[in-house]
């Protein structure tokens, strides 16, 4: 790795970390991706991190938030967009023919799709706006 690439990395690790800490499995390649959602029975919360301001100041704070209940999925799991590009975009293949969008939350009950919050539903909202609505998520499938 260059000391570029080394640096950069350096930087988005608390990026990453601020979902590991709170129980966040991170899938780094695609076969990561395939076996967590080869398992199809329960919830599995995806996660598609992302290096912009709404993630950092809105997802991420307001996905936190959201685990703070007893009600919440059985599997936590992250791929990060532009670093992970690989697993980001098997992930991706999951998602039922919804558009890319980072940062991204994705609610799977017993392996199908059924919820999800786009950038466009996080982006000029609130932590506890993110929060709230994923609460209801799970509240419905969990």
């Amino acid at each position: 790795m260059s000391l570029e690439l080394d640096f950069y990395a350096m930087m988005i690790q608390p990026m990453r970390d601020e979902l590991t800490q709170i129980g966040f499995q991170e899938l780094k390649t695609p076969e990561e991706v395939d076996t967590v959602m080869n398992d199809k029975e329960g919830t599995t919360l995806v996660v598609v991190n992302s290096v912009c301001g709404c993630a950092g100041g809105i997802a991420r704070p307001g996905i936190a938030m959201s685990l703070e209940t007893d009600k919440r999925p059985n599997r936590l799991v992250s791929v990060f967009a532009g670093q992970d590009k690989d697993a980001t975009s098997r992930a991706r293949e999951y998602f039922e023919n919804n558009p890319p969008s980072s940062p991204s939350v994705w609610l799977f009950k017993d392996g199908k799709l059924v919820s999800q919050l786009h950038r466009s539903d996080i982006e000029g909202t609130s932590a506890a706006h993110v929060a709230g609505r994923l609460k209801e998520m799970y509240n419905a499938y969990c």
